[in-house]
């Protein structure tokens, strides 16, 4: 790809981030819907849960296709087809006639949303080729979540209140059309300077694991142990699968190699832990505050702000961290931030006060604010520049999983202590143990981040890249396994 003059750059940057825009606000929005969605729908807990989670477990599934698609047959084609299924996924999930077509088009938006994230970072990465001016790019990446989640609550409040949950999905149509038309006029062409070829096996082992692990958690407050212990099974098999397939192929769907780096593994651990704890929170927050405390949409979406505003804040003040000393620093705070919110709903019911609940929500929003730049930052600038797609689409597969997993066993864990009691009487006691795995995934950031950013560990990072570099280089063109 050519050198590209600084505004060019910075517009190129732009139109990614719109695609990120859409796809987080989508997110963000739906939470605050899911009460309203409950009512219309007559839906238990699990069908929210499959709301959720339909989207992320397709977008999760597909992120590695998507990524090494768009490194071979070129990232503006695949980026541009990403946005054309979103934008008419959305508009589907806003015609759905039950929960079950909406889970269905939910699912139609992930195939889209697969091909625009993972591209779209690895656009980024190819675009933006100095180390710190990347870390920039990527601080300013992260903090478009944080203006979704800013804006989302309210933006959904505002549209659940005045016209109902249906026209959340509306507003992905005129960003979707608008990034679909800058990225056919501005975004240059790119990919690797070798194809890959596809894997369709480790693709299906990946459908297999993903799908029935989920399915397993999600239904085991409700299903009895023959539904459940096959789907465990199958998702035991696909997992041993893949560790004993993948290897065998030159070019696999998951490089594990790409895991001999400490800092990339530990990024992958450290996004399904944030992600899954973002998950749990947002779902249980939903819920109490639309359920238990009476709140409408709008004043729900106005209490999320004290963690809204905090991500938007921090997010590229991580970036600039990241770019100018490391991701350690951010990691270490974003721990330690995310483990205190946690432990204040786990040890002192923060939500039944309006002072706790307060102060948990600003220690999350910073939390989570710090955590998502290291994460890129790591897993995209240790390994090989031709390689940019498949490791952003990793490092994107991972925090979708863990979002996926976040809600799937904080729900089944709220649904099994709520039970047949009074929801609004049960819902405090039968959350504790949700926001103890909430502190635990703080804790596992906190420490992993501090394990895997030290000097021994960008050392492993270099000698992967290296061994990675030269297998490219050995490796004849095409060759597969």
């Amino acid at each position: 790809m050519p050198e590209l003059s600084h505004g060019r750059r910075m517009l190129v940057l732009a139109i990614c981030c719109m695609s990120l825009l859409i796809v987080s606000l989508d997110n963000t929005v739906l939470n605050v819907a899911l009460p309203a969605m409950q009512r219309e729908f007559h839906a238990s807990t699990a069908g929210l849960q499959w709301t959720i989670d339909a989207y992320t477990l397709v977008l999760a599934s597909l992120l590695m296709l998507a990524g090494s698609t768009a490194d071979r047959i070129g990232r503006k084609r695949v980026f541009m087809a990403g946005l054309v299924v979103f934008t008419l996924g959305s508009l589907l999930c806003s015609l759905a006639p039950d929960l079950s077509w909406l889970v269905v088009f939910r699912m139609v938006q992930a195939v889209g949303g697969s091909m625009l994230n993972p591209v779209a970072m690895s656009i980024i990465t190819n675009t933006f080729t100095d180390r710190r001016e990347r870390a920039r790019a990527i601080g300013a990446w992260g903090a478009v979540v944080g203006i979704s989640m800013a804006a989302g609550p309210l933006v959904g409040g505002l549209l659940v209140e005045s016209v109902g949950w249906r026209s959340i999905f509306w507003v992905n149509l005129p960003v979707g059309l608008a990034a679909l038309l800058l990225t056919w006029r501005f975004v240059p062409e790119s990919r690797a300077p070798k194809a890959r070829r596809p894997d369709p096996v480790g693709q299906l082992l990946v459908i297999a694991l993903f799908g029935s692990l989920t399915y397993a958690i999600i239904e085991a407050p409700h299903a009895a142990l023959p539904v459940i212990a096959p789907c465990a099974a199958v998702a035991l098999v696909a997992l041993l699968a893949l560790l004993m397939y993948e290897p065998r192929r030159r070019e696999p769907l998951i490089d594990l190699r790409f895991f001999r780096s400490a800092p990339f593994s530990g990024a992958t651990v450290i996004a399904m832990s944030a992600f899954a704890a973002l998950g749990g929170f947002l779902f249980l927050s939903t819920l109490y505050l639309q359920n238990v405390r009476g709140l409408s949409a709008l004043d729900a979406g106005l209490w999320m702000l004290p963690m809204a505003v905090p991500t938007f804040v921090c997010a590229p003040l991580s970036g600039r961290l990241v770019g100018s000393r490391g991701p350690r620093l951010p990691l270490l705070i974003a721990g330690a931030a995310m483990t205190a919110s946690g432990l204040l709903f786990a040890l002192f019911e923060a939500e039944t006060s309006n002072v706790t609940l307060f102060v948990g929500y600003v220690l999350f929003g910073i939390g989570f604010g710090f955590v998502n730049a290291p994460i890129t930052n790591t897993a995209v600038s240790g390994m090989p520049t031709a390689q940019a797609g498949v490791a952003s689409a990793v490092a994107s597969t991972s925090r979708q999983l863990g979002q996926a997993l976040g809600v799937a066993v904080i729900g089944a864990v709220l649904a099994a202590g709520v039970g047949s009691s009074s929801y609004a009487d049960a819902f405090v006691p039968a959350a504790r143990p949700g926001w103890w795995i909430l502190a635990a995934c703080g804790l596992a950031v906190l420490l992993v981040g501090a394990l895997t950013s030290g000097r021994w560990a960008r050392g492993t990072a270099e000698r992967t890249a290296e061994r990675l570099e030269s297998a490219e280089i050995r490796q004849p063109a095409g060759a597969g396994a």
